[in-house]
């Protein structure tokens, strides 16, 4: 008997459990493809290219989509059961709740483990190939790597596009292109018009076909100083001017080789902790290092007074008087101190930049490794916050339930979002801020659980009346029947 009732609420269960797995994958691959795919469509890329891309990013949402999955099926399959009075008729048979729930936390500890082992092994595999795949794909198609009215490094120069458009991002307009020259090479500035991205015979070099532009160079090879006085620099006019850049050493760097391979995102639970334990050494260095030039300062800043000090003491007969002083000896003191203080501020600047980059990479290492385990402690607490919420208010189907369930993954996540930042800032403890979520809604799953049991009726609403009744009573004038007026 209990084990057909047993299969019975499984089956139950997994009836909308996949349906909204679908739907909510669905949604969540929505967002990716609104964020991602508008960087590759239109530049050339072959549909599998960019299927491909995206299946790698999408098994990234497993591990946000099955906690909310869970949850929302929960309070469908016990609202169900309670609209249908099935758990009234389980109740009057001796089949306490508790032993109800049993199968379905059973099946739910079980996807719990497996997304843990889906998010330390199967994920860290896929967030590299992604990794990669969007590397190789920004390396090999030249413009995915050019932003339209941005200058962007390239091998050998500083290249920058008003617009570019085309079927395949092949056409440009408003080109300018800096070479990076070093000192003993001509300095050269190309301007034109109108460009076009054309396949070259040599795929390690990109070449490009401008029109209607300027060359600028400025010659200093073989010419010495009184030359390039008299000659500083010339201007070229051209109708059609074709460019070859090197860019062999992007393409090596491959898909298939997986050059990228040391980011902590690529790595399972327990390797992570050696990716812990040397950015705290690096990070003690740097410390160390940075201490070191502080006490630096500090130490010639305090010299200086003391020779200010001896200075003073020598002459004591002959005070000290501003008005004295040359007015331009005065105005250069003033100067000097103007730029002292000023560095000592941008150094300053630098160094609280270079201490937060520092914090917010370690904290975000430590809470990426405790979020592999603390997804999946999530599935159990949703299920507890689920199940019980579905049998306190027996209500079934995608109305009440879906609201319900949205209202507690919101909070979930705003939670996750905020303890994230205010970690990354170094001001709570990453292990804190990675479990803080669940810790705030264990409790609330614990507390439904006993109210679900006990079957109170948490959200009767003229309970909640009868109580406020003493204090809104006496706001409210009590009207008398016409009848008696």
């Amino acid at each position: 008997m209990l084990k057909k009732l047993d299969q019975y609420i499984i089956k139950t269960f997994f009836g909308p459990f996949f349906f909204i797995f679908s739907v909510l994958f669905f949604i969540f691959m929505v967002n990716i493809i609104w964020i991602q795919l508008a960087q590759f469509t239109g530049k050339g890329l072959t549909t599998w290219e960019i299927i491909k891309f995206l299946f790698y990013m999408s098994v990234n949402v497993v591990k946000m989509v099955l906690p909310l999955t869970i949850l929302l099926s929960s309070i469908m399959t016990f609202g169900d059961f309670g609209e249908r009075y099935e758990l009234a008729a389980m109740k009057s048979a001796g089949i306490s709740l508790t032993r109800v729930m049993l199968p379905l936390f059973g099946i739910v500890t079980l996807l719990s483990i497996m997304l843990y082992f889906f998010s330390n092994n199967i994920i860290p595999d896929f967030q590299r190939k992604a990794k990669n795949m969007l590397y190789n794909i920004a390396s090999s198609k030249p413009a995915l790597k050019f932003t339209p009215g941005q200058f962007n490094e390239f091998p050998g120069a500083t290249i920058k596009f008003d617009r570019i458009y085309g079927e395949k991002s092949e056409f440009l307009e408003g080109v300018f292109i800096h070479k990076v020259a070093n000192s003993y090479e001509d300095q050269r500035t190309i301007i034109a018009k109108k460009g076009k991205f054309v396949p070259a015979e040599n795929k390690n070099y990109l070449k490009l076909v401008l029109k209607s532009g300027y060359i600028f160079e400025d010659n200093i090879q073989d010419k010495n100083y009184l030359e390039r006085l008299r000659q500083p620099g010339q201007s070229v006019k051209f109708d059609t001017l074709v460019q070859h850049f090197d860019i062999s050493e992007i393409i090596n760097k491959a898909i298939e080789d997986e050059k990228i391979t040391d980011d902590y995102q690529f790595q399972t639970y327990r390797q992570i902790f050696k990716t812990i334990d040397k950015v705290k050494k690096d990070n003690e260095v740097t410390f160390n290092t940075l201490n070191n030039e502080m006490v630096g300062q500090t130490n010639s800043y305090v010299s200086y007074i003391d020779k200010i000090k001896e200075s003073k003491n020598s002459k004591p007969e002959e005070p000290f008087k501003l008005e004295k002083v040359n007015k331009e000896k005065k105005l250069k003191v003033l100067y000097d101190a103007y730029n002292k203080i000023e560095m000592i501020q941008e150094d300053k600047k630098n160094r609280d930049t270079q201490l937060y980059d520092m914090i917010k990479y370690y904290n975000k290492v430590i809470m990426y490794q405790q979020r592999i385990l603390a997804y999946s402690v999530t599935c159990i607490i949703f299920f507890l916050i689920g199940a019980s919420l579905g049998s306190i208010i027996r209500k079934g189907g995608v109305g009440l339930p879906v609201v319900i369930a949205i209202i507690i993954f919101i909070i979930f996540y705003v939670l996750n979002l905020s303890v994230e930042n205010i970690a990354w800032k170094g001001k709570m403890d990453p292990y804190i801020a990675s479990w803080l979520p669940n810790m705030v809604l264990f409790p609330f799953g614990v507390w439904l659980t006993y109210k679900a049991l006990t079957d109170s009726q948490v959200f009767d609403v003229e309970k909640y009346k009868a109580l406020t009744k003493p204090i809104w009573s006496k706001f409210v004038k009590q009207r008398e029947h016409e009848r008696y007026q």
